[in-house]
């Protein structure tokens, strides 16, 4: 958590073509990133989790959009050192913990915030947050919750990121505007590295230093 902490920003990246992972980590490193996320809206996830992590192992590879426990396994087994799911269910993230994977379950209320509370969990993903209420919302849920940290996903860009950024209780920002995925399925390799100086210089206008 220290790792995504110290990156604060977070690329969900949907990959149709595993073999692209690896050239698409080291245009994000080569941008000042060494987080990424992702997804499992693809079969080719787990392949893509795999090359990443191998190619790359500076690169803090996680697994995003984990649904079931048969995912949660195939993500580990793949090489994911964080897990990250859309919303919150109890017995994913007891699993993953088990298994000594950082957990990253989704939740926009309080209810859910303390169902993860329970389970020992302090950190989590607010999504989608802009159709959740944003920033706003986000800080709203910090004034009860203390010890709670999050990373906001979901129509989040350069244009609005630096609202969550603001917050210390924020670690990091998810998105995918510095590698979308056009861009991903061109090679634009280049491009990506640019917007992710782009969006790392802008982080640290608002954050400092990282």
């Amino acid at each position: 958590m220290d790792r995504i902490k110290r990156c604060g920003i977070v690329p969900v990246i949907k990959l149709n073509d595993a073999a692209k992972a690896a050239p698409l980590a080291g245009a994000l490193l080569e941008g000042g990133v060494d987080v990424i996320e992702i997804t499992f809206r693809t079969a080719a996830a787990a392949a893509a989790i795999e090359s990443a992590a191998r190619e790359f192992p500076e690169m803090l590879v996680g697994a995003g959009t984990v649904l079931t426990a048969g995912q949660l396994e195939t993500a580990r087994d793949a090489g994911a050192r964080f897990i990250v799911s859309p919303g919150f269910d109890a017995d994913i993230v007891k699993a993953g913990l088990d298994m000594g994977l950082i957990m990253l379950p989704g939740c926009v209320t309080p209810t859910e915030v303390m169902a993860a509370l329970k389970l020992g969990v302090n950190t989590l993903k607010f999504f989608p947050a802009e159709n959740f209420g944003g920033a706003a919302a986000v800080r709203a849920l910090c004034a009860p919750f203390g010890n709670v940290t999050f990373v906001p996903t979901g129509g989040i860009s350069e244009k609005n990121a630096a609202d969550y950024w603001k917050m210390d209780k924020v670690i990091a920002v998810g998105g995918s505007w510095m590698a979308p995925e056009s861009l991903i399925n061109e090679g634009g390799w280049a491009e990506i590295t640019r917007r992710t100086r782009e969006a790392v210089e802008l982080m640290r206008s608002v954050r400092g230093s990282v």
